[in-house]
């Protein structure tokens, strides 16, 4: 019997994670299927409840339900607690549910990939919203030298370095006092995609800095178009993020770890064509 999961989100039309995880069943030959449900803004525990009721066996949750999805859980991964959200959920053998947070572990594969090891450097992440969060604990993780967060708001960040403090070097700056480059800048806002890029100091950027901007389109982003204009040495979107926290919960789940190669070049000449026509 084919093995049933899904991603819940509201929106949801747009998600690419159908087709990545149908490449990643094709790939390591699973014999499932994946879909995308619209949960309604006020239906999410009951459309999930719904789902488990009849066989699911795991799920991903998307923007607006990471936070609902975490309350749902009976048992958590140490990730998922810090995180204070959950984008991977499954079965437990007692008919629970337990939640985990592959984002971050997701964003971290993707970085040292495309820059090399984190080791040693020091790190700014802009933006202290869930999707910063849900990152703090495995960009630490990595022994960087530094990590200093920033935020329109300076009070969420504070909030989150109090939260993180005993994790390692973990700060948190008023973009007005970033003066010096940073070996990576790290973009967790999603204010881009509305033209709203947040205002950065030219001085945290220079010919070394290597940039990264969590979303991602078929175009250069604001982020990296800004990054650019200010000489960085190197700029890269979101979609390997997209794809490593996608192979880690099908890794969750199936007790394998898909190529993400493969899946990634499909997926951006998708959005490539997608552009196109």
């Amino acid at each position: 019997m084919t093995d049933k999961y899904a991603v819940f989100g509201n929106p949801i039309a747009q998600s690419k994670s159908p087709f990545i995880h149908s490449e990643f069943a094709l790939q390591t030959k699973q014999d499932m299927s994946y879909e995308a449900i619209l949960a309604p803004a006020d239906q999410f525990s009951s459309s999930l409840t719904e789902f488990f009721a009849s066989g699911g066996k795991g799920a991903n949750v998307t923007a607006p339900f990471k936070e609902q999805a975490f309350a749902m859980c009976d048992e958590l991964s140490e990730m998922a607690k810090l995180a204070g959200a959950v984008n991977t959920l499954f079965n437990l053998p007692n008919g629970k549910i337990g939640g985990d947070n592959t984002d971050g572990i997701g964003l971290v594969t993707d970085l040292e990939m495309l820059f090399g090891s984190l080791k040693g450097k020091r790190v700014l992440l802009v933006g202290a919203g869930g999707a910063a969060r849900g990152c703090i604990l495995p960009i630490l993780q990595q022994n960087v030298a530094q990590l200093v967060i920033c935020n329109r708001t300076h009070e969420k960040a504070e909030q989150l370095q109090k939260l993180f403090n005993e994790y390692g070097n973990f700060f948190a700056k008023p973009i007005s006092q970033l003066s010096s480059p940073f070996d990576l800048v790290i973009n967790s806002t999603s204010a881009g995609l509305s033209g709203q890029l947040i205002s950065l100091p030219d001085t945290i950027v220079d010919e070394t800095t290597d940039c990264y901007d969590m979303t991602y389109s078929q175009q250069t982003t604001m982020f990296n178009q800004w990054a650019q204009d200010h000489n960085a040495r190197k700029t890269a979107d979101g979609l390997g993020m997209l794809v490593g926290q996608a192979a880690e919960s099908f890794s969750l789940w199936r007790g394998v770890m898909p190529d993400k190669g493969p899946v990634m070049t499909k997926l951006r000449a998708l959005l490539n064509q997608t552009a196109a026509v």
